[in-house]
């Protein structure tokens, strides 16, 4: 077992850090000395460098902190290495002195590149090896899970190494989540997430902890509305005087009647329509999966383009579509109270807000968002189209994904099997 600090040795206002590796062998102790080619302080040594980085406020400290500590954690991590890979019989002075200089001046003149232990910085790492092979959404995504993991380090006071994902790495995590208000699911669904990055630096060769592997936590059921055909029939029955209102009400009886993401419908034009044998189908490439697309434009669809002589709806940005169709849902009476998760903004005094999905019983226009129009075509034609024939639809990649999209209770689904039995 070795072990690497640093000191301040001089008694200069400036020095160079002088490091010291400990290690045992043969039941000896040994400590051997060298010196870093990395130059501070006293002053940044003694007052900044021993303080956690929480406890650190000026942004110029903390610049300087996170740089230093990434250079010392860097020199520690290639020293270590280079211990394991030796006869500990050989480790003196001069093969210190030759591993640090072969750090600052590795062969062949090429720069040090080092894949970095700590989780923040190999996130960074993981999406610049894999930019070809996830969508931008997915980047996004994981870079979201980055940042919160750089303001837990922030809370915690310390950084967080990929070898010490581990149980207590768990507990840690979830009360941090807790106190900030996230849900049970994205819980679950971050840690599943950075357990694939820790997978990915294990293959790479970094050190990971044993428990990584049954790390999870349960996924909490959540009810998720739709809207039932009677209450589309009554959203396409509004006399909406705003044309906004308007513009966006057709594009969400569109949505109920493709079953396809906001991200694709919303780009829906006429020229994406062909007739075959008098039937009209509706061609393109879903955004999130690549995958070709051809489904049927049924006759609720026609109607909707025959307002415009057969075009679509005027496009429009996805937040203002959210916004519009909780204001056309809230005029069309669809105020029962539901179960549901509601983006809110848990700071509403802050400079900044912050918004969580926030689960509770809210009318039913609060809770309406731009998935409601896919699920509502999986629940509603669920049991009266074949299951094969929706997920040709949808483009769902499984059965399973499909039925997570199925919100009927099973006296509903019961009674709509009926049919098949009379």
């Amino acid at each position: 077992m070795a072990t690497v600090n640093y000191l301040y040795r001089s008694t200069k206002d400036e020095a160079t850090i002088n490091v010291r590796l400990l290690f045992r062998f043969n039941g000896e102790d040994s400590v051997i000395g060298g010196k870093t080619r990395l130059k501070v302080s006293r002053n940044y040594w003694e007052t900044t460098h021993k303080k956690t980085l929480r406890a650190i406020r000026e942004v110029s400290q903390r610049n300087a902190y996170n740089e230093v500590n990434q250079h010392l954690t860097d020199l520690e991590a290639h020293i270590l290495d280079e211990f394991h890979l030796s006869d500990p019989s050989t480790v003196n002075k001069e093969w210190l002195k030759d591993v640090i200089n072969k750090y600052y001046d590795p062969e062949e003149g090429r720069p040090q590149t080092r894949m970095p232990r700590d989780i923040v910085n190999y996130i960074e790492y993981y999406l610049d090896k894999k930019k070809n092979d996830i969508s931008v959404m997915s980047a996004r995504r994981i870079r979201v899970v980055k940042h919160k993991m750089q303001r837990m380090e922030e809370y915690l006071g310390r950084t967080l190494l990929i070898k010490d994902v581990n149980e207590d790495f768990k507990k840690e995590f979830q009360d941090y989540y807790i106190k900030e208000r996230y849900s049970p699911n994205t819980q679950q669904r971050e840690l599943k997430t950075l357990k694939s990055i820790c997978y990915h630096a294990m293959y790479n060769g970094l050190e990971t902890h044993p428990h990584l592997k049954t790390l999870q936590l349960k996924l909490h059921d959540v009810q998720h509305i739709y809207l039932n055909f009677e209450e589309i029939e009554r959203i396409a029955d509004l006399k909406l005087s705003n044309e906004y209102l308007d513009n966006a009400r057709d594009w969400l009886i569109i949505s109920c009647y493709t079953g396809q993401r906001v991200s694709d419908f919303l780009r829906f034009t006429k020229d994406m329509i062909r007739t075959e044998k008098g039937k009209h189908l509706l061609e393109f490439k879903q955004k999130k999966t690549g995958k070709l697309m051809t489904i049927p434009v049924l006759k609720e669809v026609m109607d909707v383009l025959g307002k415009r002589g057969g075009d679509f709806p005027r496009a429009i940005s996805d937040q203002k579509y959210n916004d519009y169709i909780k204001d056309v849902a809230k005029a069309a009476g669809l105020g029962n109270l539901c179960t549901g998760k509601r983006r809110v903004n848990i700071k509403p005094n802050a400079k900044k807000g912050s918004y969580r999905d926030i689960v509770g019983d809210y009318p039913k226009w609060q809770l309406v968002s731009s998935h409601i129009g896919r699920r509502s075509f999986a629940t509603n034609f669920y049991g009266k189209v074949p299951t094969s024939v929706l997920i040709g639809i949808t483009g769902h990649s499984s059965e399973s994904q499909f039925l997570n999209y199925i919100q009927k209770s099973n006296q509903q689904s019961a009674i709509d099997a009926y049919k098949y039995f009379n």
